[in-house]
């Protein structure tokens, strides 16, 4: 399914590196910036979840949450987010159903068939739950903008 700018966003039940159970409601009360990377640890997903934990009290101060999503289990997530000191909940989506709900499935990664990851996105869900900001990228190594990011939270 295609999501675009003004679709109701998809709950999910996913664990964080606590294996607690986290559901889009449990972040509500302001904007959150949802963003799903394609591996924990790798050198691109490390980049861009710094960048967030780095700009972490702007984006709060902006009034909203960053959350990350990867196809990565609880445990390779817990290990990243202590390597980084990420100051958000990176959440792990191993059996890829959030993933595909949000359409932004990435099958056979590295031509590894089977191996499917989420393709580099954010998105921005505003207050009504509605999705206010979408950005996806077809190739894992680039990017998202982050001061288009953070001009869209203002």
């Amino acid at each position: 399914m295609l999501l675009n700018i003004g679709d109701i966003a998809p709950n999910f039940e996913l664990p964080d590196t606590e294996l607690k159970l986290r559901t889009l409601d449990d972040f509500k009360g302001g904007k959150i910036v949802l963003s799903f990377i394609v591996a924990a640890s790798s050198p691109v997903c490390e980049t861009e979840l710094c960048n967030f934990r780095d700009s972490w009290k702007e984006i709060s101060d902006l009034g909203a949450k960053v959350v990350a999503i990867s196809n990565d289990g609880p445990f390779a997530n817990k290990a990243f987010a202590e390597k980084n000191h990420f100051n958000f909940p990176l959440l792990g989506d191993y059996s890829s159903k959030t993933i595909r709900d949000y359409g932004i499935l990435m099958p056979d990664l590295l031509h590894i068939k089977g191996y499917n990851a989420a393709k580099r996105s954010v998105f921005i869900i505003n207050e009504d739950g509605k999705i206010g900001y979408k950005w996806v990228s077809e190739d894992p190594l680039k990017e998202p903008n982050y001061e288009e990011i953070k001009n869209f939270l203002k």
